[in-house]
């Protein structure tokens, strides 16, 4: 049957409709999708649930009402985020510590541990690209460690005797503070730190205010204008001396040394400005606000390089000059590799700690310490049993991840690779790297690519055995090199 014309009036109905239908009918937007949960890590295979998934952390404020040694004292965590995707809960890295109160956007929010996870339930779901904040509170715990079968051995709070530094690699900021704890994943940070009036507070960043808290009391408060890592977070209480100073370059200077030490160890603390000029003609220029060594009465058995605040246990600075002036280089070139050229994955720790051990022995060479050639002629002879052991440099496990391959087995592709390349072409393809990825996280695939580009051919054919082969690949320019059976 044939339909009739629409009339006039009939047309004004059917477009009146319409117009009320779309009034009434929901707008989908990509936003709107239904909330799901944030994943309780970000992927990375050794160490799958660190990180959080969901939400950028964009600030966190520290506050830290330190009461004494072994003393279990009041903290609140403040982090100003972002959903990443439409948030119907998420988790923050968090262990060893009692829980208070939890709020996002000041209502209180439903909380439950699961392991080394906060799962953190909003009272309203959040959508994505919501600004959102997070308030945590509980009870530090100074005495809360963890203990590792390698070079790390003790990580977490490091007692002193009259206070506490903190060494919270690879994972340990979770037990100061909640966070997102993953070396790729670096937020702006401001650290208030209450303590008794005769102590010193220190953190990562410069200081920007000083002020009575309450009788006897002191709050020190730190910012940290370029963002800082969870395993590179710094917080000490206790008797320290205050030096500062400044680099050639300008770069300011803030040393911490418990006053006993201060004359034994002043022949090597002012070596930094030397030290920083080094590096500098190296790697390019210094990438933080200020450098400093915070050194501390422990027994730790390795330093760490605390962005803008090396950590060193007193004994580094208390032996013989060679070996003093090794570890505070190493610790000073993880400024630029590590901290500033942040690791994408733990897998890519040897760039890392190979980069810190090559310069380090550099250095060492050029000022009386053991010739290079014959360390990495060793570190060759060793190379197919570290890879039996604990992978190729690429490819650790998380057990072995701070064994000697990471260090000396991942100096020697630098090395390598400055041999095949030449010291003109691998000098540029260093301060490239720091140049091209300062203030941001990259991978092995990223260093590849980026020194094939500088050396106008394609590296990874080269690079690729040294860093993931079963075996150790000839060392150019050494025919005669030979490596131990496996």
């Amino acid at each position: 049957m044939r339909r009739p014309p629409h009339t006039v009036t009939s047309l004004i109905a059917l477009a009146t409709a319409l117009t009320l239908t779309a009034a009434v009918a929901p707008v989908a937007h990509a936003d709107d999708a239904r909330p799901t949960p944030g994943a309780p890590g970000i992927g990375d295979p050794l160490f799958p649930l660190s990180g959080n998934g969901g939400y950028r952390a964009d600030h966190y404020t520290l506050a830290f009402d330190w009461q004494a040694p072994g003393a279990a004292f009041p903290a609140v965590t403040t982090m100003e985020a972002t959903a990443t995707q439409a948030l119907s809960r998420f988790d923050l890295d968090f262990a060893g510590n009692t829980l208070g109160r939890v709020t996002v956007d000041g209502r209180p929010a439903k909380t439950r541990r699961d392991g080394d996870e906060l799962v953190i339930t909003p009272a309203r779901p959040l959508r994505k690209g919501r600004s959102f904040t997070v308030r945590v509170e509980y009870t530090a715990d100074p005495t809360q460690q963890r203990h590792r079968d390698d070079a790390i051995d003790t990580f977490g709070w490091i007692p002193t005797p009259d206070g506490t530094v903190i060494y919270p690699q690879p994972d340990g900021a979770k037990m100061i503070f909640p966070s997102n704890d993953h070396p790729s994943l670096r937020t702006r940070t401001t650290v208030e730190i209450t303590a008794a009036d005769d102590l010193t507070a220190l953190s990562n960043g410069t200081l920007v205010n000083k002020r009575p808290a309450a009788p006897g009391r002191t709050r020190w408060t730190y910012d940290s204008r370029q963002p800082v890592a969870g395993q590179l977070f710094q917080l000490a209480v206790g008797k320290y001396t205050l030096i500062d100073g400044k680099a050639a370059d300008g770069t300011r200077l803030r040393d911490a040394i418990p006053p006993d030490l201060v004359d034994q160890v002043e022949q090597y603390r002012s070596l930094t400005p030397r030290h920083l000029a080094w590096v500098t003609d190296r790697l390019g220029p210094y990438p933080f606000d200020s450098y400093g060594l915070l050194v501390a009465h422990t027994d730790l058995g390795v330093a760490l390089e605390t962005q803008g605040l090396s950590l060193l246990p007193k004994g580094d600075l208390l032996g013989d000059k060679i070996n003093a002036e090794r570890n505070m280089v190493h610790e000073l070139v993880h400024q630029w590799t590590g901290d500033s050229v942040a690791i994408e994955r733990w897998s890519d720790l040897w760039l890392s700690e190979g980069h810190a051990r090559y310069y380090e022995r550099v250095y060492s060479e050029e000022n009386g310490g053991a010739d290079m050639e014959a360390l990495m002629r060793e570190a060759y002879r060793q190379h197919d049993i570290w890879r039996r052991d604990t992978g190729a440099p690429a490819e650790p496990t998380e057990p072995n991840l701070f064994k000697r391959m990471r260090y000396d087995g991942s100096a020697l592709v630098f090395y390598a690779l400055r041999t095949e390349v030449g010291a003109d072409t691998f000098a540029r393809i260093e301060r490239a790297w720091t140049t091209r990825f300062r203030g941001r996280a990259a991978s092995t695939a990223d260093y590849v690519k980026l020194a094939s580009q500088v050396a106008h051919r394609d590296l990874a054919p080269f690079l690729d055995p040294w860093l993931y082969g079963a075996k150790t690949p000839p060392m150019p320019g050494h025919p005669d090199w030979t490596v131990d059976p496996a």
